[in-house]
């Protein structure tokens, strides 16, 4: 390595695959320190019911619930609506989703993606049914919004559950509705890399008075009183640090979703310019990741290792397809989301992102193809 090139890439850092917002120190500690004088540092305090009853406004939803994190919401999902058996889900997500029905002890069966959306391909959910099934679970990946109309036919028709994982949805919409409001019941994570976070977080949104009841006591190990116990429960209940995080980082969202938007444009820009093309949607979503597909394992491998080299961090996000874990008890194949998980990789995306580092990644891409 020349010096020269050694200070070029000393003088610009590491560029990050993501990094999570970080607020105004002093607004955090102004919330952490009223926290500590009122000594309430868990236990649905006045942070954690001042955050709920925001984002219910923001989702335009009844009955929310924030929780640990976006596994467990999952998990209660499916424990608060007594799912067993069969669940269709999606193969191209993070290995939470389907970890989360394992823990559930149901069985995943992978409906294989759409090449355009890397969502759920709805035309093949009735290969997938059979007399276990009894719900589907179906990922909104990066952000983007499923086949939600069909989604929901097919699961009607047959009496199915729907749960979402909207992990990556904060402030995508379907027809000017929250993408919060679709399904039996959805999850998000408000995980520290996230579009919105809470260091770590998430919520259940659901329709239902008496499925919202039974998450409550779910969340709490039951309880109904100190000494009473409605159901079986387990802990999932957020924390005072974390719902403060939240409600600093509600003061800037908006201001990181145009940021986000315009970040997102401009790598499409820039592919163009180098004969690539990032994945070409049809409906407006929040932007929070930006997957580029590329012409074969092979290369991406190379992409990586010259990246690094530069001390540019890629994600291979999603890798691998889930239908190929080898702890599951069926394998499905799924040779569309098989293919893509291969080849997709995530550009680095997040608040700080600068053009001039966008342009750099872009540009030593381009060196390669």
């Amino acid at each position: 390595m020349s010096i020269s090139h050694m200070s070029n890439q000393y003088a610009r850092g590491t560029i990050s695959a993501t990094k999570p917002f970080i607020p105004p120190v002093d607004e955090y500690q102004n919330m952490v320190a009223e926290i500590m004088n009122g000594g309430w540092l868990t236990n649905q305090g006045p942070c954690v019911v001042e955050l709920e009853e925001k984002l219910k406004k923001i989702f335009n939803v009844e009955y929310l619930l924030l929780v640990t994190n976006g596994t467990i919401a999952i998990q209660m999902a499916l424990k608060a609506m007594k799912i067993q058996g069969e669940v269709i889900t999606t193969p191209y997500s993070y290995v939470a989703t389907t970890s989360s029905l394992l823990w559930e002890n149901c069985v995943p069966r992978f409906c294989d993606i759409d090449p355009n959306t890397f969502n759920i391909d709805a035309s093949k959910l009735k290969g997938l049914l059979t007399n276990e099934t009894k719900a589907i679970l179906a990922t909104n990946v990066y952000g983007y919004p499923c086949q939600m109309e069909a989604i929901q036919n097919f699961a009607d028709e047959h009496g199915l559950k729907v749960i979402y994982d909207s992990a990556h949805c904060f402030g995508t919409k379907v027809n000017e509705e929250s993408i919060m409001t679709f399904g039996d019941i959805s999850t998000i994570s408000f995980h520290a890399t996230k579009l919105f976070h809470t260091v770590e977080g998430g919520a259940i949104v659901c329709k239902s008075k008496e499925i919202y009841e039974q998450l409550k006591l779910l969340r709490n190990f039951g309880h109904t009183s100190p000494t009473t116990f409605g159901s079986m429960g387990i802990n999932a209940k957020m924390n005072e640090f974390s719902a403060a995080m939240g409600l600093v980082n509600l003061n800037y969202v908006n201001e990181i979703m145009i940021r986000r938007k315009s970040q997102w444009d401009l790598y499409q820009e820039l592919l163009a310019e180098i004969g690539l093309h990032g994945a070409s949607y049809e409906l407006e979503f929040n932007k929070a990741y930006f997957p580029l597909v590329l012409k074969s394992e092979e290369f991406l491998l190379r992409v990586l290792t010259e990246m690094e080299k530069e001390n540019i961090h890629l994600r291979r996000y999603f890798y691998p397809s889930l239908n190929e874990l080898d702890f599951l008890p069926i394998y499905d194949a799924c040779p569309i989301s098989e293919d893509i998980s291969r080849r997709v990789i995530c550009l680095p995306l997040y608040h700080e992102l600068t053009e001039s580092d966008m342009r750099f990644i872009i540009q030593k891409l381009g060196s390669l193809c």
